[in-house]
């Protein structure tokens, strides 16, 4: 989990974004990321979740991330990069894709069903 959340940083900085502070959430659900981020004030808020135990891939990160956090919003405000492990989407990988959605996210000022990760086909563009 921190190996993907190392790799993000420094796209973060280079950016000129700021981190809040970091919560941990022991056995925390995705929507905890909508009270701690309204809670904190934060324009967006990427939650970092580990399988639960006994599944086929028990060591996959999944990240959800989602625009204006608050209390109360439905799994439709949120973007979900899943199956993040060596043998799936690999750190490196996930981070480029998260932070590409993270500036798209701010840029747009939206998260979920109306944000598209289409960085491969800006690429193509260029």
């Amino acid at each position: 989990m921190f190996a993907a959340l190392q790799l993000l940083l420094p796209y973060l900085q280079k950016a000129g974004l700021s981190v809040a502070p970091i919560c941990i959430v022991q056995e925390g659900r995705v929507a905890i990321g909508d009270e701690c981020g309204c809670l904190l004030k934060v324009k967006l808020v990427a939650v970092l979740i580990g399988e639960r135990a006994g599944l086929s891939s028990p060591d996959s990160l999944g990240v959800y991330l989602t625009y204006r956090p608050a209390p109360g919003l439905s799994d439709e405000s949120r973007n979900c990069i899943s199956n993040i492990r060596p043998e799936g989407l690999r750190y490196p990988a996930a981070a480029e894709k998260l932070f590409f959605l993270i500036r798209e996210s701010l840029r747009l000022q939206l998260s979920g069903i109306g944000l598209k990760d289409d960085a491969a086909s800006q690429l193509n563009e260029i």
